[in-house]
């Protein structure tokens, strides 16, 4: 056995580290505009194109900010960012389970998946821990401005980046991520990946991780009956391993949960190379 073993934990961003959308928070409140409002003008537009609601969300964006005469570029997008607030537990959880991992004989990666906007995630107060960001982002003008998508993100898109992850083709434009590899030759297999979600856009790369023999975590936020029902039907449907209140505190059931997966895997590749 390798002394140190890698295990990749994957997250969604908004609704599992974050309550709400991380629009709501710096980027509207700059314009001065509702959540409420925002989120019907782009609904309303996905229905009439019947277009993807992320690359609405994106035109939202530019459009609105545009009316205001409020020119947004890349710096901006990332300062709003520090605005983000957490679910409880979550600003200490990623040090804490680290050095639990170590202890065990595991190197973890985190990595974030989101539908939302990567320079938003970038300029979060958790960004440093995270070894790749995969997001939706901006191309921008001449003058720097946000103008155009330059990637999404979106239910199926998801599980491409949980095979660069398996594969170790990190870049989102490296294409070797479809050569055939060997299980044995991928720097982190699926058994040793968990994913955490909370919504429609993260089924897929729940229900792949878990057949695939990793661990998928259904996070609902406190206090919302509906986002529990959601939680608990993803449960329910098979989808997920668990569902949890989206509480990272230490004690907690995500905290005793990863660390009973964590002891698990490590005694699975023990087991494995005992002779």
């Amino acid at each position: 056995m390798k002394k140190f073993m890698e295990v990749a934990l994957c997250y969604d961003f908004d609704g599992t580290l974050a309550a709400g959308n991380m629009q709501e928070y710096g980027f509207l409140k700059k314009l001065g505009m509702s959540p409420k409002d925002f989120w019907a003008k782009s609904d309303d537009m996905a229905v009439k194109w019947k277009a993807d609601n992320n690359l609405c969300y994106m035109k939202c964006m530019v459009e609105e900010a545009k009316a205001r005469k409020i020119a947004f570029k890349r710096e901006d997008f990332v300062a709003c960012g520090q605005d983000i607030t957490f679910f409880k537990g979550v600003e200490e959880w990623f040090e804490r389970i680290n050095a639990y991992a170590l202890s065990k004989g595991i190197v973890l990666s985190h990595y974030i998946i989101s539908s939302g906007l990567e320079e938003m995630v970038e300029g979060s107060k958790i960004a440093k821990h995270f070894k790749q960001l995969y997001a939706c982002s901006f191309m921008y003008n001449e003058y720097g401005e946000a103008e155009w998508p330059a990637r999404i993100v979106n239910y199926t898109d998801k599980t491409q980046y949980l095979f660069r992850i398996n594969k170790g083709c990190l870049d989102p434009r490296d294409r070797s991520v479809n050569a055939v590899m060997s299980h044995e030759e991928r720097p982190v297999p699926f058994d040793h990946m968990i994913y955490f979600g909370d919504g429609d856009t993260d089924v897929p790369s729940m229900s792949m991780i878990k057949k695939f023999g990793g661990y998928a975590v259904a996070v609902y936020q406190p206090y919302r009956s509906k986002s529990k029902a959601r939680a608990k039907k993803l449960f329910d449907d098979g989808r997920v391993n668990i569902y949890a209140q989206a509480d990272y505190s230490a004690g907690k059931k995500i905290d005793r949960y990863i660390k009973h997966v964590i002891n698990k895997i490590a005694s699975d590749e023990k087991l494995k190379n005992f002779n």
